[in-house]
């Protein structure tokens, strides 16, 4: 019989886990459901060199797998409407980033080319601005996630974090350590 009461025992244990784990789900998405499906989020740096050596690594998509730890391949692709594409592996998700605007060497905006099931979207506006010894950047996502319970993840994980990634792993390419402003617009 300790066995059997043992065995109650553990299966209430589990049905609790799997209760709590259950109820969490709902009430993030409930949470997620309530918060705006658009967003905007905008991080900022300033590098120790000159607008056109960080435009020249921020506009070439083709290496970027080379100093950004979040991106594992950036290829070029075919465009039936002839525009530059290119097919990108990042965070566990593929994606086709469409270069919209490209203005050497002081803004670059692409936009994810989401399909109608596209779990999320948006463009990401690169702005660089000459400062004394060096140059400013800041790069603005202005987003859209259609998942609830992506929604409230990405809320609760911060909307900046895929920025601050990007600008501190650019940084580390030109061996300079940077520490991310959260720029409120």
């Amino acid at each position: 019989m300790p066995g059997a009461a043992l065995g109650g025992g553990m299966k209430r244990w589990i049905v609790g886990i799997l209760a709590t784990g259950g109820g969490l789900i709902l009430l993030a998405v409930a949470v997620g459901t309530a918060l705006p499906r658009e967003h905007v989020a905008t991080s900022a740096v300033t590098l120790r060199q000159p607008p056109e050596s960080v435009w020249a690594v921020v506009r070439d998509l083709s290496v970027t797998p080379r100093w950004w730890s979040q991106v594992r391949t950036s290829t070029r692709v075919t465009d039936a409407r002839g525009r530059e594409v290119w097919r990108q592996e990042a965070g566990g998700f593929s994606m086709n980033l469409v270069v919209t605007e490209a203005a050497a060497p002081q803004r670059l905006v692409t936009t994810i080319d989401a399909g109608a099931d596209a779990s999320f979207g948006g463009t990401w506006t690169y702005n660089l601005a000459p400062v004394e010894g060096g140059t400013r950047l800041l790069v603005t996502e202005a987003g859209w996630i259609s998942n609830p319970l992506f929604r409230a993840i990405a809320r609760a994980t911060g909307l900046h974090r895929t920025l601050d990634s990007y600008l501190t792993d650019l940084g580390r390419h030109f061996d300079e350590a940077v520490t991310p402003e959260h720029v409120v617009r």
